[in-house]
């Protein structure tokens, strides 16, 4: 006998940046508090910052910490399709979390032309993917009790309609319940909730159940006329209105949105525990990725990070950070193009820290050979490090555990390019001395392992060798736990759900689906 197919919804939104990753995630927190098994999905996503599953899977970080929020391991069949931007007109393809080519926009959406030579996408389309999409969801609903998909963008993009996998097309294909979520601090977000649904076709609007107001702010009663005329217009029920949340600090989708805005997290943090403060500039380099690297440093009381592009700004820094990147060629362009290398040779000369993370780590060595990521060929790095980096066809993807200054340390790789060490203080061990990756000379580190500063150990140990370095009189906090931040930083976004959406009527939409007899509002799309 078969297994019952578990519930789902699909949480939309009128915009990108609405709140679907973080509304995602609070309902399966939520839902798992109340002891329901739960997964989130989200069947492609476009974005720099990705995870490895323990398989050995690349998927986008706001589904690995969305399963998190579940409590379940994250897996591929969580994020089939990935898109990790390369330029402003094509992406690195990751199916079912294996790299298979790059691809033009146009390819993607619209025709099979800008695949890599020798390499094919099921056609290379994006629609010849849905049935892999709808395949991995009903996986997901055969295991669990419900699923909690997120979409992207706008479900009204009335131009990508025919091809979509994401939005309308997998909830028209699962027949799944969608809300859409609407960024209220925004402004227009009546008008965003009316117009995306009156853009939807027929069969589209008969699964859009109705609506949730993200990030409101002030008095919720001076909301309520606007609902009530909302529902009179659309006749679809509003789910919930989530006051606007400072500090939340969750895992952001695309790392092409940072701002350079001075802060990681807007919450207020201890003050330091020594005299000083520590001070922590990201370099913030073109493509950059995975720079939820510093989250970690940013939680630590007395440590005060910022985003940082001008030279003049590493100057007060008492370290400074070379994220990881997709296009390292080009972010070592960028680098000496602002000046920002010059400053770096400074540093390492007069000794004062330097860490390079992943593409950061490459560009610090002494030279790149390149035919796969940039196609440039061999381009001098900035010599910092004596590192040889060659780029391989094949993505090295994993997740290794090791021993650095001491201490345990846990990491993941997502990488083109092999690091050949021929020099310097041996940074991450096996434990038993012999080097695993990355290396050591004077005050510059560089690693290729994303995610280690969050071992609180380590992160607390090579602190004390900046702080040391810099002259600073910092002392790390001896409590501090980042994965107990960030399973509180899970637990609020729960909260919001269940203070301030009608779950009720949200159990019964992932139970039973869309309500049957929802009006439909013209135009519609042809």
């Amino acid at each position: 006998m078969s297994r019952r197919r578990g519930g789902g919804l699909l949480v939309a939104g009128t915009t990108s940046d609405a709140g679907k990753s973080v509304v995602t995630a609070g309902i399966c927190r939520w839902l798992v508090r109340r002891g329901v098994k739960v997964a989130p999905f989200k069947g492609q996503n476009m974005s720099l910052n990705s995870f490895v599953t323990r398989e050995g899977a690349e998927i986008g970080r706001a589904q690995a910490m969305q399963a998190q929020a579940a409590r379940v391991e994250p897996s591929a069949l969580m994020n089939p399709v990935l898109l990790k931007p390369g330029s402003d007109r094509s992406s690195q393809v990751v199916l079912m979390g294996k790299p298979v080519g790059e691809l033009s926009a146009r390819g993607f959406f619209g025709g099979s032309e800008g695949a890599s030579p020798g390499k094919t996408l099921h056609g290379g389309r994006q629609e010849a993917l849905l049935g892999t999409v709808v395949e991995c969801l009903e996986e997901l609903r055969g295991t669990y009790e419900a699923v909690i998909c997120e979409g992207a963008g706008s479900p009204a993009e009335i131009n990508l309609r025919r091809t979509d996998i994401v939005n309308m097309g997998i909830a028209r294909a699962a027949q799944l319940p969608v809300l859409v979520v609407g960024d209220i601090d925004r402004g227009g977000v009546f008008a965003s909730f009316f117009g995306t649904t009156a853009l939807l076709s027929a069969e589209d609007q008969a699964l859009v159940a109705g609506y949730i107001v993200n990030k409101f702010r002030g008095d919720v009663s001076l909301l309520e006329p606007g609902i009530e005329m909302l529902r009179g217009l659309t006749g679809r029920h509003t789910y919930g209105i989530l006051p606007y949340a400072h500090g939340l600090g969750i895992d952001e989708e695309d790392g092409l949105r940072v701002s350079l805005r001075g802060a990681v997290r807007e919450s207020v943090v201890a003050p330091p525990v020594g005299e000083d403060v520590l001070r922590v500039a990201v370099c913030a380099v073109p493509l950059m990725s995975n720079f939820t690297d510093v989250d970690a440093l940013a939680a630590e009381p007395g440590v005060v990070v910022r985003f940082v592009d001008r030279a003049e700004e590493l100057v007060d820094a008492d370290l400074v950070v070379v994220p990881g990147t997709r296009g390292t060629v080009k972010a070592l362009e960028w680098l000496k193009e602002r000046g920002l290398a010059d400053a770096l040779a400074r540093r390492a000369a007069e000794g004062r820290p330097v860490l390079g993370v992943c593409g950061g780590f490459q560009l610090l060595g002494e030279h790149i050979e390149d035919e796969v990521e940039s196609r440039a060929g061999r381009v001098q790095g900035l010599g910092l490090l004596p590192v040889r980096v060659r780029f391989a066809r094949e993505k090295t993807l994993a997740r290794p555990v090791g021993e650095a200054l001491g201490e345990r340390v846990e990491g993941y790789e997502i990488h083109h390019g092999v690091a050949e060490v021929l020099g310097g203080d041996t940074f991450i061990s096996d434990g038993d001395g012999h080097s695993l990756d990355g290396c050591r000379v004077g005050a510059v580190w560089g690693t290729h392992w994303h995610g280690s500063l969050e071992s609180d150990g380590f992160r607390r140990a090579f602190l004390r060798d900046v702080a040391e370095a810099a002259g600073r009189r910092f002392v790390p906090a001896p409590d501090t736990s980042f994965g107990a931040l960030r399973e509180e930083q899970l637990d609020r976004l729960g909260d919001l759900i269940e203070e301030h959406a009608d779950t009720d009527a949200l159990l019964r939409l992932i139970e039973s689906g869309a309500p049957s007899g929802l009006p439909f509002i013209a135009p519609g799309a042809p």
